[in-house]
Formats: C-alpha cells, structure tokens, sequence
C-alpha cells in the first residue's frame, strides 16, 4: 500500500507536464478560411535557431491538394503549397510571438504578424497579419 502515494505523486507530475505543453504554441493548427469559414489547411508552428516558423503540412480541400504557389516570388514560385513556410521569423515577446511574417499564398501578399494563444483556451491561436495600422486577426485551432 506503500506505492499508492508515489505513483499518485508520479500520476500529477505526469498531467501537469502535459498541462504544460498543451499551452504552447508549438504543434499543428486548423487554419479557418474567412470567407467561408470552412477549415483550409494544417500548419505546423516550430522553433528553428530561436526562431518561430509555420509551415503548411496539408491542405485539407480535395480541389486544393497539389496546389502549387503561382504567386509566390523566388525559390517558392510554382512550388506546392504543401510544405510551403508561410510563417517566418516570429520572436517571443512575453506571451506573444511578433516581429515576422506571414504569407498568404492565395493573394501572394506577405504582412508583418504576430500570434498569441487566446488567454481563455489555449487551444486557440490567434493569428495577426497587419500593414501599418491596418491588420486582420484569425483564429486557428489546435488539431
């Protein structure tokens, strides 16, 4: 009877660690498109070299798959969007990530952006593309 109190104790710490990572930003994310808002695409946010990027892993459209960037500029133009880096170089600041940006690849227009979990459910990631004082914020959520 011994054990109960170290497995309980080992049980908690076990929750809490996960507790914990739940509420990073870290992981896949359900994109919500805002005009229809249907669920379009699953980006992975991850950290390279101290650094926040956001890369989209599958597009979840049927007429979308194989889709490939004609509006992008450089190394991207006319390669898939699947796998393509639309978030890049996002840095903490406290609880939110800022000073990168984000590419649409529908309108091949790149913002300045920061993101944020939403304070009431951290399966929600707020996401801000912005020009100047003008901006738009979606919500994507946790896969």
């Amino acid at each position: 009877m011994k054990l109960g109190k170290p497995i309980l104790l080992l049980s908690a710490l076990l929750t809490t660690a996960l507790c914990v990572e739940a509420q990073t930003i870290y992981g896949e994310w359900k994109t919500i498109d805002d005009e229809t808002g249907e669920a379009k695409s699953i980006v992975k946010i991850y950290e390279e070299q101290g650094k926040v990027y956001g890369k989209i892993v599958s597009l979840l459209k049927e007429e979308d798959k194989g889709k490939l960037c004609t509006k992008c500029e450089g190394d991207d133009k006319n390669e898939p969007i699947e796998g393509l880096v639309i978030i890049k170089d996002l840095v903490a600041d406290d609880n939110e990530f800022e000073d990168g940006t984000i590419f649409d690849p529908k309108k091949g227009k790149r913002y300045d952006c920061e993101i944020w979990l939403d304070e009431d459910n951290p399966d929600k990631l707020n996401v801000r593309g912005y020009v100047g004082f003008f901006y738009r914020t979606q919500e994507w959520f946790r896969k």
